[in-house]
């Protein structure tokens, strides 16, 4: 295995969780990247942006690194739908979500900034979901306010109960770091996944 240090460019306890997962050392570093999506840009393009960011400022500050940037947008009728921030932004989130299917793009970048060499992946998952009342609803968040989740839901606790299907070829991604594309990267950059 090559000596490489990893940095995971992201505040995000949920991606922090799941590169956990890989059993790999690594530490956290959050960039300074401004995530408002730019004028006529698709939600798809706006996760691939920010990731390649965030990968691209981590390896500026940690230039000898393998550096992971991570981006999710989820999308609704071609318009994207960000963090809700508190609750009553999340109230409105599912109830324009309830009986529909919203696509979660999930965008990464893999960065080693010795080389700049860079790999990009991006993780589509459609999320179907179930016809909610309002009073399902406010059960919801009152048991789980997931204002700092794309979509106002965390599929990996209890808001998997407001879907009726979920697509993709990759779990992790819907949670924010799709680990069977970055394992897939890692193992290329000479690190040994398992």
């Amino acid at each position: 295995m090559k000596a490489f240090s990893i940095i995971l460019a992201s505040g995000s306890a949920y991606r922090r969780e799941l590169l956990g997962r890989l059993g790999l050392p690594f530490q956290s570093w959050s960039p300074d990247v401004d995530e408002k999506a730019l004028p006529g840009e698709s939600p798809r393009e706006t996760a691939i942006r920010l990731a390649r960011s965030k990968a691209n400022a981590g390896g500026a500050a940690h230039p000898q690194s393998l550096v992971i940037g991570s981006d999710q947008v989820a999308e609704l009728d071609g318009l994207p739908l960000g963090k809700p921030g508190n609750r009553e932004n999340a109230v409105a989130q599912l109830r324009s979500m309830r009986g529909r299917t919203v696509h979660f793009h999930t965008a990464l970048c893999l960065l080693n900034a010795a080389t700049q060499r860079a790999q990009e992946r991006l993780v589509t998952t459609p999320v179907e979901f179930r016809p909610l009342e309002d009073a399902e609803i406010e059960r919801y968040l009152d048991r789980e306010p997931a204002f700092d989740c794309a979509g106002s839901a965390k599929s990996e606790a209890l808001g998997i109960s407001l879907l009726s299907r979920q697509g993709g070829d990759d779990p992790t991604a819907l949670v924010g770091l799709p680990l069977i594309a970055l394992s897939e990267m890692l193992r290329s950059e000479g690190i040994a996944v398992p």
